[in-house]
């Protein structure tokens, strides 16, 4: 009895919190919505979101580019560097019995490895290279967001750095670049008949673009909605913001990387005639 009393206790205690902060949110937010000055419509918010038209970024003072561009060079320095570290200062202390980092290290890269062994298993050695590098930039890049790396316009107008992916120019380079990996499988095993094999295929790189930017897209314009309007920019957006980007990583970064693998093994599958 005492222990259902307590526990009773403690939900209307939990009950009476939320409705306190639900409350504080509700004042904040009548108080702050009549003081919001917008310097954008939302119609223009979602466009720019897209087409990334009017708010640009100057890349080293040379040319003004989308943010996208900016978020792309930065992650790819990340990446090397860290790569760079791993490598010098990490890779030669392993140890027989892995400590939590190297077990880490050793599961992410062999998922990877596993995925193309058991979808290529005649060529699979650069496969898993690429499929680790592709999926590792996918992942990172789309939780770089995450971050909210605050950057100036050209338009002095300070917006945090998007995912690189969420451009459709990164999105059909991804595409067409898994594609070319494709053919390049078909080609060292069968050679031009493995190359006509992938060719067959020619939506091949249009899906595989516009599934990635589409499911990165529709994150950001879902974050950029709830920011927008202050009503809703308590709390909101954090669970929005970082769920979307969460499962947009996972996802994006598992489906490309199967579908890759996927072909690649499809197409570097050795000819009957190479079996006689």
């Amino acid at each position: 009895m005492k222990f259902g009393k307590m526990t009773k206790k403690k939900r209307i205690r939990i009950l009476a919190v939320m409705l306190v902060l639900m409350g504080i949110l509700t004042v904040l937010s009548i108080v702050t919505g009549s003081r919001e000055a917008k310097h954008e419509t939302i119609k223009e918010v979602m466009k720019d979101a897209v087409l990334h038209e009017d708010n640009k970024m100057s890349l080293f003072g040379l040319i003004d580019v989308n943010p996208s561009v900016i978020s792309a060079f930065t992650v790819t320095a990340i990446i090397l560097l860290f790569a760079l570290i791993v490598r010098i200062f990490v890779i030669p202390r392993f140890k027989y019995v892995p400590g939590k980092f190297q077990l880490l290290i050793e599961e992410w890269v062999g998922m990877f490895s596993g995925l193309a062994k058991s979808n290529s298993p005649h060529r699979n050695r650069f496969l898993g290279a690429y499929v680790f590098t592709a999926g590792s930039y996918i992942f990172i890049g789309t939780c770089f967001e995450l971050f909210g790396v605050q950057m100036v316009t050209t338009k002095d107008i300070s917006m945090a750095l998007p995912a690189p992916i969420s451009d459709i120019n990164a999105a059909i380079a991804m595409g067409f670049m898994s594609y070319f990996v494709i053919m390049s499988g078909g080609f060292a095993e069968n050679k031009f008949g493995g190359v006509l094999k992938t060719l067959k295929d020619f939506s091949l790189p249009i899906s595989m673009s516009f599934r990635l930017f589409g499911a990165l897209l529709s994150g950001l314009l879902v974050t950029e909605l709830v920011y927008y309007y202050i009503s809703l920019s308590y709390v909101l957006p954090v669970v929005v913001g970082v769920m979307f980007t969460l499962l947009h990583a996972l996802i994006q970064a598992y489906v490309l990387t199967m579908l890759t693998a996927l072909f690649y093994g499809e197409v570097s599958e050795p000819s009957e005639k190479k079996h006689k």
